[in-house]
């Protein structure tokens, strides 16, 4: 029998939820481990997320769905996820100080979809993130025809959701991802 290369992940995700039991109520370890055996590809993908410092822990339960929603726990927007822009149209539309890639690619290669504002203050109302950062939003498809993309973060003990060209990009914007399982 082969060793499963994502051992190391899954424990880290058992000690996560193990260690914050009130963001998961009702489930059990047994129930999620089972889930996770059974999607293998959404391993590779948690670990992915681990690797950029997204530090990736169950959100919810998808009540329409039933599926597991993991996404990025880490205080601040993962450090491997930043100074990007919104996505390829903002990145082509540059004409200087392009970063080195952008928001949608980059999920895209790890295989997770962006938080939108919903899931944004789920994951805020259990736990205080990007009280110094922020971190790109899944924007609607309006705001962004129109040049535009959402960000959110904390401040002042409240989450904001705004706006910015998607075109622009700073050192403490990145985004959040959530995988479905």
């Amino acid at each position: 029998m082969e060793p499963n290369p994502y051992a190391a992940q899954l424990q880290i995700l058992q000690q996560r939820f193990a260690l914050q039991p009130y963001r998961h109520p009702g489930l059990s370890w047994q129930q999620v481990l089972e889930r996770l055996q059974a999607a293998p590809a959404t391993l590779e993908v948690l670990a992915a997320m681990e690797a950029s410092g997204g530090e990736p822990d169950l959100l919810a339960l998808d009540a329409d769905s039933g599926e597991l929603l993991f996404c990025d726990f880490s205080a601040e927007s993962p450090v491997g996820r930043r100074s990007l822009c919104f996505d390829r149209k903002a990145l082509d539309g540059r004409k200087a100080n392009k970063p080195a890639g952008c928001v949608d690619e980059m999920a895209q290669a790890i295989g997770i979809e962006l938080l939108n504002e919903q899931q944004y203050r789920l994951l805020q109302s259990i736990k205080a993130v990007d009280q110094k950062t922020s971190s790109w939003l899944a924007t609607p498809a309006a705001i962004r025809n129109l040049g535009g993309a959402l960000f959110g973060d904390r401040r002042y003990d409240q989450v904001f959701v705004y706006h910015n060209g998607a075109d622009s990009y700073y050192a403490a914007r990145g985004f959040r991802g959530v995988v479905r399982v």
